[in-house]
């Protein structure tokens, strides 16, 4: 791809970004058992619809597809982050343990502690951040190589898995409760959840504006960074603590959602190129379409079973994560 068609592809999409946004709202709240009409959205908005359309449209729609705009753009922009820090674009949150850690604390919060789960974000992050920490320092050997955070982070991953099924071995009578969490889903999410979700979710998605410039920089290598005067431990492990913190905020309140951290990112990359100017915000705002549409699909393509938009992700994600392996391993 040569200059001047990379440099077309990013002017279209931040052109094509805004509409598909809104595409995808308008989307998710007319699609579903009871289908409704863009006039009959435009109707509950100017308080002017009927009281059933209203219902469904801002009691059960609308806080869903927030809460979905929002999951999505967190785990793009934190599988952005990682494969950044990583220079590695087959790192996502949910392949390292990133998401597993955050999950591990929101089940022991739902199911051993649930005098707790007025803190499922905040735990989810703290979850998250330890996963982080923990890999970080088992990687490093007189500094920290990508290649050694991914493997720490696959063997932390497996650790965590067997963690959590120990977990619901245990309280077994209690985990019929967080099942379809541990599925991914957004089902019967509210403004409730929206609430307690979005400062995490926004508070991480402003500071990924700060990580732009120390993302590219570490893009050119650690040598390389360090010769510019970069403080490169400290900015990798600053950029890891914000994947972490949009990790948790995305599993609090949609569960295991896997594979958009790795999807989304690297669809943008080859589309855009490697400038984080450009990868990082049309990575946010993909991943929100990504898991607005699919969680659309899954809750009204099957009707009348409403199945979680994780697995829907993982059966679109594998064979993409497949393919880049095996792409990989071709070109070497």
């Amino acid at each position: 791809m040569n200059l001047q068609q990379r440099s077309f592809r990013r002017k279209w999409g931040y052109i094509l970004a805004p509409f598909l946004l809104l595409a995808v709202t308008f989307y998710g709240l007319t699609s579903g058992s009871v289908p409704l009409t863009l006039h009959d959205i435009w109707q509950v908005f100017t308080s002017a619809g009927e009281p059933l359309h209203h219902k469904i449209v801002m009691n059960l729609r609308l806080p869903r597809v927030l809460i979905g705009l929002l999951v999505g753009a967190c785990l793009a922009a934190s599988g952005a982050l990682l494969q950044g820090v990583m220079r590695n674009p087959l790192a996502d949150p949910g392949i390292i343990g990133v998401s597993a850690g955050g999950g591990l604390a929101a089940i022991l919060s739902m199911i051993v502690f649930p005098q707790l789960s007025f803190l499922l974000p905040v735990l989810a992050f703290a979850g998250s951040f330890v996963t982080s920490v923990c890999i970080y320092f088992l990687a490093w050997s007189k500094g920290s190589s990508p290649l050694k955070i991914v493997l720490a982070g696959v063997a932390i991953n497996a650790l965590i898995g067997a963690a959590t099924n120990g977990f619901m071995v245990i309280y077994s009578e209690r985990v019929q409760a967080v099942l379809p969490w541990l599925s991914g889903g957004l089902s019967g999410r509210s403004w409730y959840h929206l609430s307690f979700m979005a400062p995490y979710a926004l508070a991480g998605l402003v500071l990924t504006l700060f990580a732009i410039k120390p993302a590219n920089l570490l893009m050119l290598g650690e040598h390389t960074s360090k010769l510019l005067g970069q403080k490169v431990e400290l900015q990798r492990f600053l950029l890891i603590l914000l994947a972490s913190l949009l990790a948790g905020a995305a599993v609090s309140v949609a569960g295991l959602v896997g594979f958009v951290g790795l999807v989304v990112p690297h669809a943008v990359r080859l589309l855009v190129g490697d400038d984080y100017r450009f990868l990082l915000p049309l990575s946010i705002a993909g991943g929100a379409v990504l898991v607005v549409f699919a969680d659309t699909i899954a809750r009204s393509a099957f009707d009348p079973i409403e199945l979680p938009v994780g697995i829907l992700l993982a059966a679109l994600g594998a064979p993409f994560f497949l393919y880049l392996l095996k792409k990989r391993r071709m070109t070497g």
